[in-house]
């Protein structure tokens, strides 16, 4: 799903007579952070209509302050579409999924023989945990958040953990194997535009991404003691019950999850092994569930509403199916719209350029990398845009603070692979929240949100953070020389 050879424009690329000035350049971006800022976090609008305001403001200033012609303003919407094309169509193809896995019996076999082994005082550490082994194992968060994260979603309803917390514990763990994993399109992004040996960079973020990820688990397990509380009597057996009856639930119902996670495990991107899972899921439907052909294939359009007798389960097991993503799918493609905008016209170059300026130690660029990417992420709404543009654009002060290219990589990805689904208008939140059914943030219902419970998010970039003001980790080049240089002990 990355873009390895996508090249953002740099500062010194663009012609003075077609670069922003730092003011033109505020102008748009504080524009958006207005209109959304006041219309979804304030307003509590969806996003479609703040997106399309800061679409046409930044047009606006294009063609009549910096006298760019339509053309420049249709080809900076069209690239950032491009770039986030194979992520649209993995939005296309979860949606899918979920509602076909649903039917096959996939998603209710997990939530059965989850609420038989899981108590609520250990559920959101282990959720986190095995989000992250599975996550670590296949290189993606979405994929793991989109199949095993949407059973563990109804599994802690069952045990009496609200959604928003299991929400969180999944992405924390999703991120974190995402980050470690040498399969994940993001991991290997980072690398790449920094020139860092993939394995190198790997190594130079373990030792933050495990300190975060085990402060998370800290704090979840004291959360699930606390939320846990007591189930009420025979509710898990009656869900349990609930889901026997409706469904055939023998070992044949995980051929979806094995087929899926296989190809995975074997090398095949998400997209194709996705897809893999959606024909599996209908397979099982017609020849383990006993539905027609045409039935299997008319939940995958228009998805699922099961009928088990019990309404949490029923409310549980909807899904959409592929129509069911026009909602997801509409506002994924105004923010990348306007990311691809803000990109093509220069204003993300402008801003590179005079953060890089205001740099003036090895603490403050670091810091300032991570800072960058989260804004880098919140302006172009998509992860490979926030390690992109940071890390080419300040790849040269690396090398004139004498660091090593495995600062800046772990800096980008730290804060920008993560932070993401933090903004409710990004991808990659628009996409969780709509597979969780969990809204991001709301400031009328802050803790029915996932946001205070994604722990991982606000650690991950903190402790990058720390290491830049405190030196540790922080790997210079006459340091590396040193230890390569020194004599092996005889």
């Amino acid at each position: 799903m990355s873009s390895l050879d996508f090249e953002p424009l740099t500062y010194g690329e663009l012609s003075p007579e077609r670069r922003p000035s730092l003011a033109q350049a505020l102008v748009s971006v504080l524009g958006v952070v207005a209109f959304l800022g006041v219309g979804s976090g304030f307003l509590g609008m969806d996003p479609h209509a703040p997106l399309l305001w800061s679409i046409v403001l930044t047009g606006l200033v294009a063609k009549y302050w910096m006298d760019l012609s339509w053309e420049d303003v249709y080809d900076g919407i069209a690239k950032g579409l491009l770039m986030g094309l194979q992520a649209l169509l993995i939005l296309f193809t979860i949606y899918a999924l979920i509602a076909t896995w649903v039917s096959s019996g996939t998603i209710p076999g997990l939530m059965y023989y989850g609420l038989s082994v899981l108590t609520p005082e250990v559920f959101l550490p282990v959720t986190a945990v095995l989000a992250a082994a599975v996550a670590f194992s296949i290189g993606s968060s979405w994929t793991t958040a989109g199949t095993l994260g949407v059973a563990f979603i109804g599994i802690g309803s069952g045990l009496g953990i609200p959604e928003p917390m299991t929400a969180g514990a999944i992405l924390t763990g999703a991120y974190a194997g995402d980050k470690q994993s040498p399969l994940s399109d993001t991991t290997n992004l980072a690398a790449a535009v920094t020139n860092t040996d993939l394995f190198d960079h790997i190594r130079a973020m373990r030792a933050g991404t495990l300190l975060a990820l085990g402060i998370s688990l800290v704090l979840y397990a004291a959360l699930g003691l606390r939320a846990g509380g007591a189930i009420p009597a025979g509710q898990v057996e009656q869900i349990q019950s609930a889901l026997a009856g409706t469904y055939d639930l023998s070992p044949l119902v995980f051929l979806p999850l094995v087929v899926t996670f296989g190809l995975a495990l074997y090398g095949y991107p998400a997209l194709p092994s996705l897809v893999a899972g959606v024909f599996a899921g209908a397979l099982t439907t017609t020849l383990l569930q006993g539905q027609s052909f045409v039935a299997a294939w008319d939940v995958f359009l228009n998805g699922t509403e099961p009928q088990t007798g019990m309404e949490l389960v029923n409310d549980l097991l909807a899904a959409g199916g592929l129509s069911g993503s026009a909602w997801t799918i509409t506002v994924v493609v105004a923010a990348l719209a306007l990311g691809g905008l803000l990109e093509g016209i220069g204003v993300l170059a402008v801003l590179a350029h005079h953060l890089a300026a205001s740099i003036r130690s090895r603490s403050g660029l670091v810091v300032s990398t991570g800072v960058g990417a989260f804004v880098v992420n919140a302006l172009s709404a998509q992860q490979y845009m926030s390690i992109v543009v940071p890390g080419m654009s300040l790849r040269s002060l690396y090398d004139e603070y004498d660091l090593v290219s495995e600062n800046l990589s772990r800096a980008v990805e730290a804060a920008g692979t993560p932070t993401g689904a933090l903004i409710p208008w990004h991808a990659g939140a628009v996409y969780m929240s709509g597979v969780f059914g969990v809204p991001t943030l709301s400031l009328a219902n802050f803790w029915g949100t996932y946001f205070p419970y994604y722990f991982f998010a606000f650690l991950s970039p903190l402790v990058l953070f720390a290491m830049g003001l405190t030196g540790w980790g922080i790997t210079a080049k006459d340091d590396r020389e040193a230890r390569t240089a020194a004599p092996a002990d005889d």
